[in-house]
């Protein structure tokens, strides 16, 4: 199995595809997050990548796998990144 790139490695390989300088394209990077963190409130899309949403999960009760004793989890709110259809078939394959 080939390692996962680094966000050098991602940044060198964009650099060298758009002939732009990695500083630009780390900026656009950095830009780019910032805009989903200020945006994830509302739901942020990437088309073509996935779309960034937040939900609530309920409280339940829950097991600790050491001793089994049941435990209470309580209610959160969590961030969800769900692929979009055209990258899942992409990278998987159609079924």
């Amino acid at each position: 199995m080939a390692k996962m790139m680094t966000k050098s490695a991602t940044l060198s390989y964009l650099s060298q595809k758009t002939n732009l300088p990695k500083k630009q394209i780390a900026e656009l990077f950095d830009e780019t997050l910032g805009l989903a963190c200020k945006e994830a409130k509302n739901g942020w899309v990437l088309p073509g990548f996935g779309k960034l949403v937040l939900a609530n999960r309920k409280a339940r009760i829950g097991r600790n796998p050491q001793t089994g004793e049941p435990i209470k989890i309580p209610a959160k709110r969590v961030c969800k990144f769900r692929l979009a259809k055209s990258l899942k078939d992409t990278v998987l394959g159609k079924k």
